[in-house]
């Protein structure tokens, strides 16, 4: 049988196990096995599926993503998040919008020592969400400021996403994680802006808050220093090659530990919770790298890439097409997947071809987290908008849709000036080396 004619029935039929909701691990491991033993044999195939695994389990890139997903739960039990959001609204909150202005600064800073775009949805829909309903705030934009603000979970470094893309691309973690600092400041000025544009047409969507005396500023911050600590001996320690990724992770998850003990924060019931709630993810994405690396065996055994790249590169369109026709895929398959799903499952077929056309894999890699974020607030799957409803069941789905809608369209303008420039994300790597 043609491998190419293999390679098509494979992706079909993974593809139809994902929908019968078998674990997009399982299913792209057992299409690659299959497939693979179909071509050069079965003992192979079941080699792949021992070696692979093994391998990826010796990785200390990936070792880097049960790290910070620990840092992230303890952080979050410590009341770090209270403390960033504290601290935002006694500099902006008494503007008007200004509680829905601090929700996205305070996500930025968690996102900062979190990594995890459901965890900080899930963390400010109970800080945030309760202190704009009682203030009179709109349901609508209290609603879409959450859930536009738990994206910046995985474009603010470090991010857990970026560390997969990292290790299933083999690209520099550290690159990429220089390279979403820019368009993790854009994310936060956007949504600002968009947060102003609806109060113009809207102006008792979110009405001013009280002002805080200087006071009270000083006491925020002195509150909120454990935060500022994480975050500088983290990000501060990488970037200043203090540390190496894993190192800063390692070290991170100490002092967040630290900071949970000494607040009385880490009782025994939830300290097994919160390495429950870090085991289960870190479960799910070594499942997913496992899965990803014999899938690609699979379609690089076939040939199925170079077929692609040879016959999309050949089309008399520019590469700038090609490539907003994978973004408007991506988006599509977000509304029906997973967007990581998405992204893990077409690598091994995407790469190659963005690679043939001369674009930079850092830059690829940022523009998937950005289409990832918009899949996490668009219908009808939205995971944001699912966990914001999970928790206010009273708040209909169609009310959250309609907060998150200006930010979805500040999240388009900024993939749209990401693409077209991608200077805007590869300057800061570059200027690092």
């Amino acid at each position: 049988m043609d491998p190419l004619f293999i390679a098509l029935i494979g992706f079909i039929v993974m593809m139809v196990l994902i929908l019968l909701h078998v674990p997009i691990g399982v299913s792209m491991a057992l299409v690659g096995v299959v497939g693979f033993a179909q071509i050069v044999g079965w003992e192979p195939a079941l080699t792949l599926m021992g070696s692979e695994p093994a391998s990826a389990m010796a990785s200390l890139d990936l070792a880097v993503i049960p790290l910070f997903m620990l840092m992230g739960s303890l952080a979050a039990a410590s009341g770090l998040a209270s403390d960033v959001y504290n601290l935002a609204y006694a500099l902006i909150g008494h503007r008007r919008g200004g509680i829905a202005t601090t929700t996205i600064v305070a996500s930025g800073g968690f996102g900062a020592i979190c990594g995890s775009g459901v965890a900080t949805t899930a963390t400010f829909g109970r800080v945030a969400m309760p202190e704009m309903l009682s203030r009179g705030y709109r349901s609508d934009l209290a609603a879409g400021a959450v859930a536009a603000g738990g994206t910046l979970g995985i474009i603010v470094p470090p991010s857990g996403i970026m560390i997969l893309y990292a290790v299933l691309t083999e690209q520099s973690l550290l690159d990429l994680f220089a390279a979403g600092v820019v368009p993790a400041i854009m994310a936060i000025a956007f949504y600002i802006i968009a947060i102003r544009i609806k109060l113009l047409f809207d102006p008792e969507a979110g009405p001013a808050g009280e002002k805080t005396s200087l006071a009270e500023k000083i006491k925020a911050l002195k509150q909120a220093w454990g935060a500022l600590v994480l975050f500088t001996v983290v990000m501060g320690g990488i970037y200043s090659g203090i540390f190496t990724v894993n190192e800063a992770a390692a070290i991170g998850v100490v002092v967040a530990f630290l900071f949970a003990l000494l607040r009385r924060k880490l009782g025994w019931q939830n300290f097994m919770k919160v390495l429950a709630e870090a085991s289960a993810g870190t479960a799910m994405i070594y499942v997913m790298v496992f899965g990803a690396t014999i899938f690609s065996y699979f379609m690089a055994v076939t040939g199925a890439a170079a077929f692609l790249v040879t016959a999309i590169t050949s089309l008399p369109i520019p590469p700038e097409a090609i490539i907003f026709t994978l973004l408007i895929l991506y988006i599509f398959l977000g509304a029906f997947f997973d967007e990581v799903a998405a992204m893990v499952i077409t690598l091994p077929l995407v790469v190659p071809l963005i690679q043939s056309f001369g674009y930079d894999l850092v830059w690829w890699g940022i523009i998937n987290v950005v289409v990832i974020g918009i899949g996490m607030l668009a219908p009808p799957i939205g995971i944001n908008v699912m966990v914001l409803h999970s928790m206010y069941k009273s708040l209909p789905l169609r009310t959250i849709y309609r907060g998150i809608l200006p930010f979805l369209c500040a999240e388009f303008v900024r993939l749209t000036l990401l693409t077209l420039f991608p200077e805007i994300t590869l300057w800061l790597p570059r200027m690092l080396h």
